[in-house]
């Protein structure tokens, strides 16, 4: 049972990358394009202002190494990994829960799952650490952001498994179960929303509607592969308990 859930989660994450990727490219590629041109003009500026002639220290043009259309063309297949990946853990994840934890239909917990998992993963890390555009972040401090980030998701992760074993053992009703889950889901998220440091490395002058139109797009894109591959995970789920069970010759 295992290998066909694995299956299925490779094949919902996959058609939900490929899924999440046109969002972005249509939605999001405008606003990289347009941080990236804001970038390009600052280095070009600074470069005249000192009297350099070298050219500018992040080139994301037709010059670059690899050029905004292959990067663009990359889009789906970086997205169609990511999906393949996630589902995969997904249905791994998956097949651990079935029948101990959330609803007892395949189709219902797919889709609970896929709602939680976005929630720890995605939404609690991004109210504190936000996607950013290109030229907005130092290069000297990626490693740091990338370690508090992980941090985050972990925080989110762990809070969700605590959350669900309380739900698990309160016995004294639906809303005194989900009241303790959510109290023991959000303490530890707030005290780290609160506790870890802050970033903020948005260059002055960065315009904030282009700041704020990207960051939603990029939550968006998230939205959209997490709604999508839970429904796609999910609809394989009902087909194949719509399958009438093989008769033994």
């Amino acid at each position: 049972m295992v290998r066909t859930l694995l299956v299925r989660g490779l094949l919902a994450g996959l058609l939900a990358g490929l899924v999440a990727g046109g969002f972005a490219f249509v939605l999001g590629e405008p606003h990289v394009d347009a941080a990236i041109a804001l970038e390009e003009q600052a280095a070009a500026a600074h470069a005249d202002s000192t009297e350099h002639a070298e050219a500018p220290a992040h080139d994301h043009g037709d010059e670059a190494a690899v050029s905004r259309p292959v990067q663009k063309a990359g889009l789906f297949l970086a997205t169609g990994l990511y999906g393949v990946a996630v589902g995969g853990v997904f249905a791994l994840v998956f097949a651990g829960l079935r029948g101990r934890v959330g609803p007892r239909s395949d189709v219902g917990l797919a889709l609970a799952a896929a709602g939680t998992a976005f929630g720890a993963v995605i939404l609690v890390p991004f109210v504190k650490y936000p996607a950013s555009p290109p030229a907005v972040g130092d290069p000297a401090t990626i490693n740091q952001r990338t370690l508090l980030y992980v941090v985050m998701v972990l925080v989110g992760l762990a809070a969700t498994a605590a959350a669900v074993a309380t739900a698990r053992r309160v016995t004294t009703g639906p809303w005194a179960r989900w009241s303790w889950a959510a109290g023991v889901f959000l303490v530890p998220v707030a005290a780290a929303w609160l506790l870890l440091p802050a970033v903020d490395e948005v260059p002055q002058g960065f315009p904030a509607t282009l700041l704020w139109e990207f960051r939603v797009t990029s939550l968006g894109t998230q939205l959209v592969f997490w709604a999508a591959f839970g429904v796609l995970f999910a609809r394989l789920c009902e087909r194949a308990a719509r399958r009438p069970a093989a008769v033994p010759g």
